[in-house]
């Protein structure tokens, strides 16, 4: 057999063999081909803890300081990654600035990754996590995509934790049941020369933030004009729910074969130019359509739903599929999915039930179902927007305006919601919600 018989032929069997050898090579533990390597792999009990000796003082909520989402926590893990010496001890240490040098591989050719999660004060008093293991595993996905190193996700997951568990305490005090923290790993390509090339170091970091609940009421996120009214006798645009301004033929946000699945930087800084400029507009984000007919992706960073009537008279949940790789494959949005399934297959209480529907949808269909009066309802998910109702799309000069059947949100949303909270918040207990041991800075 020649030489050539044996590589991939396309740029998607390059960069799946990449990550596959990124893996064997950075995390051998994870792989299946019995490859020992030498260099050490992430491992959370070296982790080496220096106290800080000036602790900040914790906001109120929704002070200006939170409502910054620039106030983090006394502490922050970093670890860092060579290609000599693989993965070293971590550590969790005074938050502070990182030192980069200007030839740094994130500086020049975005070589990065994050995550974003949440820590709750549950009502029980305790703290959780929402389903930790799903962003510690698309976290590894991101990280090998984007050609940094690999690491075992239960490993990522007792990082997590160990921040969780000593900040938690203070940041998160029992005085406040019902509130959260934002969590923000990252991983950058640090080695500080440049060149296109696989980054020889990375750091892993992770902080925790002061966050407002943008869910609560995120029309009002614009702080529209009351004054202002629809045209041709419509109605005024409402703040209760999303406004969406549709993309147009000259943007795309994500493509096949690309990397909108992935959580890395190049996903969103393009976007932001456009993004600024539909909110300086009155809307809350730009709904991102794909293609000649108009498929619909997401919702700015956020996973995007309907509800709506068939011709046939079925009740459907359509979202986005996941096999072209365009839109990300959310937390958040799982949770709905997967709790659908279980609860809403059939009438529940009075409820009706919903049929899951997985699948390339567009906005045209969407623009019928509203017109034919099959549209139930609409809604993104993500973490930090949460559960949102949409009450109004922009579409190719058109204004749409969606029901709010329970005045702030519509039926489904506002229930999927409930169930949602209930299990971060602790109000129903729930394998989904992990639990965090409390050791604060003296254990």
């Amino acid at each position: 057999m020649s030489p050539s018989a044996t590589l991939p032929e396309t740029t998607s069997e390059l960069t799946n063999a990449g990550v596959k050898h990124t893996v064997s090579k950075t995390a051998p533990s994870l792989a299946s081909n019995g490859q020992v390597s030498t260099l050490a792999e992430l491992d959370a009990s070296r982790l080496i803890f220096t106290p800080n000796a000036s602790p900040k003082t914790v906001p109120e909520l929704n002070s200006p300081e939170v409502l910054s989402m620039a106030c983090c926590t006394d502490h922050m893990i970093t670890c860092t990654w060579t290609s000599t010496q693989g993965w070293h001890s971590p550590q969790l240490r005074p938050y502070g600035p990182l030192s980069l040098m200007p030839t740094a591989s994130v500086l020049h050719y975005a070589t990065e990754c994050f995550e974003g999660l949440k820590v709750y004060r549950g009502h029980d008093l305790k703290l959780r996590l929402f389903r930790p293991e799903r962003n510690a595993k698309r976290m590894l996905g991101s990280a090998t995509r984007i050609a940094l190193p690999a690491f075992a996700p239960e490993e990522f997951q007792k990082l997590i934790m160990k921040l969780v568990s000593v900040d938690g305490e203070k940041w998160l005090p029992k005085s406040r049941p019902g509130s959260f923290l934002y969590l923000r790993p990252t991983m950058i390509a640090t080695a500080a020369a440049l060149g296109v090339q696989k980054p020889r170091e990375a750091m892993l970091y992770i902080i925790a933030c002061c966050f407002p609940p943008f869910d609560e009421n995120p029309g009002n996120s614009l702080q529209l004009s009351a004054q202002s009214s629809g045209e041709n006798g419509a109605p005024a645009p409402v703040t209760h729910g999303l406004r969406l301004l549709a993309s147009k033929d000259d943007m795309v946000r994500a493509w096949p074969g690309g990397f909108g699945y992935a959580k890395v930087g190049a996903n969103y800084g393009p976007s932001l130019i456009a993004q600024a400029e539909a909110r300086a507009r009155g809307y809350n984000q730009i709904l991102w359509l794909f293609g000649e007919q108009c498929d619909i992706t997401e919702a700015g960073a956020s996973n995007f739903f309907v509800v709506w009537r068939t011709r046939e008279g079925r009740l459907q949940l359509v979202t986005a599929p996941l096999g072209d790789k365009i839109v990300l494959d959310g937390v958040t949005r799982r949770s709905v999915l997967d709790l659908t399934a279980e609860r809403l297959s059939r009438t529940w209480e009075d409820v009706e039930g919903l049929e899951i529907v997985e699948r390339r949808y567009t906005m045209y269909e969407v623009e019928e179902a509203l017109e034919e009066g099959r549209l139930v309802e609409a809604f993104t998910s993500g973490t930090a927007f949460f559960i949102s109702p949409v009450s109004e799309l922009h579409f190719r000069g058109k204004d749409f305006y969606i029901p709010l059947s329970e005045g702030i949100s519509g039926k489904y949303a506002l229930l999927i919601k409930t169930w949602l909270k209930n299990i971060m918040y602790g109000k129903e207990t729930h394998p989904w919600g992990v639990v965090v041991e409390e050791t604060g800075v003296n254990a």
